[in-house]
Order: structure tokens, then C-alpha cells, then sequence
């Protein structure tokens, strides 16, 4: 009796445990993020939070996602399939830094007098203690940008993110670095979502082409 209704009780919870929804796992999710970067084909990029430095990092945005041909940038945010939303600052700081080291002098003299039976005498002795010190002070001017960026789809969902920053290149500022990673991000993100999907690369006819020739930085 007791058997059957073990039994029983464990058919039943195999049944609800069959019928319960599947939480989809973490790598599913980002699966599934990936994939709907493949039906974007109109992006346009918002106005950045961060005042007028974030107005110019958003111009060199826009110049680097249009370089990179990936998808079609457009001005009018209602032909839009998604858009690029997020915050921006470009920093000018400066760096001090101090060290110290010195030289000093120290000296100390005096006389005695000793007494003894017979005789009477007096001496004299003296220390002296030599150090060294200086100090510097160095100023070092400092440029670093930042931005943290998302693409919305027109539900609202956030189907990608980045955050990257940039203390400038070789040959390009630290906003136009930013811009560049930023885009450099997006179409690795996109190549491992056609990976994923199992799709090849777009025809000419259907979409722009996937790749972009962006140089890779030079620090």
C-alpha cells in the first residue's frame, strides 16, 4: 500500500515537474540577445547623456557605425529598428605625483673637565650627522574618455550593451577611440550571432555588408 502510494506521488510530481515552464538558462538568453541583432537593419543613435562632450562622442558614434557599413544609420528615429541609447563623458585631469628626498646637517660639540688627585684637565668632543633631501613634484596632464552604451529594440528590450573607455590612441583621440571600440564591439557581437544562427553573410541585395574595415588601435 504504501509502495503504490510512493509511487503514485512520485508520477505525480514527474507529471507537474514535466508540465512546469523551463527557465531558460543564462548562455540561452544571451543566444537569443545575439540573434535579434541579425534583424536590425536601420540603427539610430539617441542624444547621450553627458552634455556637450557626449554630443560629440556621439557624432564620432554615428561616423563610425556609418563606416562600418554593418547596418543603415539613420537621423529618423521612427524608420529606426532599434535604437542606441546610453551616457558619455570625456575627462581632462591632471596627475600629480611627489616624491621627496634631502640633505641635512647636525652637529653638536661641548667641553668636560676631569678632576683627579693630582691633576686637573678639561676636553672637548663634538658630533656631527650629515643627511640628504629633495623633493619633486610632477604634473602630468591626463585625457580619458568613456562611454556605456545599449541597442533597444522597438519593445523596449535591451538586445546589447557596452561599456568602454579610452585614455587615446596613437593616431586618434580618446572620444574618436571610444566611438571605434564601440563599433568594433558591435560587429564582433554580430559576427558571433551569425555564428550562432548558422547564417551566412548577407547578400547585396537584402542587406549592407557585415564588415567593417576599421584599423585596429595603435596605443
Amino acid at each position: 500500500m504504501h509502495a503504490r502510494l510512493a509511487a503514485g506521488l512520485a508520477a505525480l510530481a514527474g507529471a507537474l515537474a514535466a508540465q512546469a515552464p523551463q527557465q531558460p538558462s543564462s548562455d540561452d538568453l544571451e543566444s537569443q540577445r545575439l540573434r535579434e541583432l541579425l534583424s536590425i537593419r536601420r540603427v539610430y543613435v539617441d542624444r547621450l547623456t553627458g552634455g556637450e562632450v557626449a554630443a560629440h562622442i556621439r557624432e564620432m558614434i554615428v561616423a563610425a557605425l556609418h563606416s562600418a557599413k554593418l547596418f543603415v544609420v539613420t537621423e529618423n528615429p521612427e524608420r529606426a529598428d532599434a535604437i542606441l541609447r546610453g551616457s558619455a563623458e570625456d575627462l581632462v585631469y591632471t596627475d600629480t605625483f611627489a616624491s621627496s628626498e634631502g640633505l641635512s646637517v647636525r652637529g653638536s660639540f661641548g667641553t668636560g673637565t676631569s678632576r683627579t688627585s693630582t691633576s686637573q684637565g678639561s676636553r672637548t668632543y663634538g658630533s656631527i650627522g650629515v643627511g640628504e633631501h629633495s623633493s619633486t613634484r610632477i604634473a602630468e596632464r591626463r585625457h580619458e574618455a568613456s562611454a556605456a552604451v545599449r541597442l533597444v529594440n522597438r519593445h523596449g528590450d535591451v538586445i546589447w550593451a557596452t561599456t568602454q573607455e579610452s585614455t587615446g590612441g596613437k593616431f586618434r583621440g580618446a572620444s574618436a577611440d571610444v566611438a571605434d571600440k564601440i563599433t568594433r564591439q558591435l560587429v564582433a557581437d554580430y559576427e558571433r550571432a551569425r555564428r550562432i544562427g548558422g547564417v551566412g553573410p548577407p547578400s547585396a541585395e537584402s542587406a549592407p555588408p557585415s564588415g567593417p574595415n576599421i584599423a585596429s588601435p595603435k596605443n
